[in-house]
């Protein structure tokens, strides 16, 4: 259990960097960041996926079907949902709606998964998303007041990026759920040929990508300065330190997690991801959170320490209990 959620957090701290790419890179298109991530996390798989050749011999072709899968779902859709959505409502409603995943994930799981990975009760449960729910909104206060006091808001862009975020929230629903089926389906796997998998399937769908979005910036009115972009080095830089970092290391993180975790808390660790976040978004600013946004980041940690403490129940206990 220690070692999962440390491998949770690791994942969390490294997710956490692909909020802020936007942030450095605010002249760049959401759908040419998505791609160019996605397209970096499969070049680097590359050489990874020759030094680990003989384990990658070893998936079926119902198993790369899978990573596909993953990776079409929970790579490219559920970025370019998430970018989308930041590019429409701004960055506070979709941040407060993909806030709600570690608890969306926990009561999917907790209904889905009880057979194999035991329940955890209710009782002990709803505390620990009562908090973090209580945390997200605490930290979402601020910037959603500032939404509400702007006269140049949108109400249709806005209510579009709210459904663009929803659509993320699916996808990163059915992502962590169906990637821990696999690996607890295939305990003597490596997590790491695994992710390194989910690259490989990822990079022709994120090339293809990149050639679709090219193909339309050029019969646009204003076309993008393509490929890199008006900072050439700095968008290189990054899409290589996020594709290495948030998502082939990340994504071996999560899965060494998955493994060793049931479903219901590691859905619940993804909060480790919103918390770095913020952490990262804080010293780009140079400044410390207000009362209320440390309040929430309080709150979130208590809902995470809170989740640590339950212990999944076999069902067949809870039956006998009846």
């Amino acid at each position: 259990m220690f070692i999962g959620c440390l491998f949770a957090l690791a994942a969390g701290l490294m997710w956490g960097l692909v909020f802020i790419a936007p942030l450095l890179l605010p002249d760049y298109p959401a759908p040419l960041l998505s791609f160019a991530r996605y397209l970096a996390f499969g070049l680097i798989a590359l050489p990874i996926a020759w030094w680990d050749r003989a384990r990658l011999r070893q998936l079926a072709r119902a198993d790369w079907i899978e990573a596909l899968k993953l990776s079409a779902i929970g790579n490219l859709l559920y970025y370019v949902c998430l970018a989308g959505a930041i590019q429409r409502a701004g960055a506070p409603l979709p941040t407060m709606i993909i806030g709600t995943l570690p608890v969306v994930i926990a009561i999917v799981s907790n209904l889905r998964d009880a057979r194999r990975d035991g329940r955890l009760p209710w009782r002990q449960l709803a505390p620990s998303l009562a908090l973090i729910g209580v945390g997200i909104a605490l930290v979402n206060q601020v910037e959603l007041r500032h939404l509400r006091n702007d006269p140049a808001a949108d109400p249709t862009r806005y209510a579009t990026g709210a459904v663009l975020a929803i659509v993320a929230v699916a996808c990163w629903t059915w992502y962590p759920i169906r990637n821990a089926d696999w690996l607890r389906a295939h305990p003597d796997r490596s997590p790491r040929s695994w992710a390194t998998a989910q690259g490989l399937t990822t990079l022709p769908l994120a090339f293809a990508g990149c050639v679709l979005y090219a193909a339309w910036d050029a019969a646009t009115d204003a076309p993008f300065d393509m490929p890199f972009g008006p900072t050439p080095m700095l968008f290189i830089g990054l899409m290589l330190a996020i594709g290495l970092l948030a998502s082939w290391a990340g994504t071996l993180c999560w899965n060494e997690a998955s493994q060793r975790l049931p479903t219901t808390l590691a859905g619940q660790l993804i909060v480790f991801e919103t918390l770095s976040a913020l952490a990262y978004a804080f010293v780009l600013r140079g400044r410390w959170p207000d009362a209320a946004t440390a309040a929430g980041i309080t709150a979130l940690i208590g809902g995470v320490v809170w989740a640590l403490r339950a212990r999944p129940e076999p069902l067949a206990a809870e039956g006998h209990a009846g």
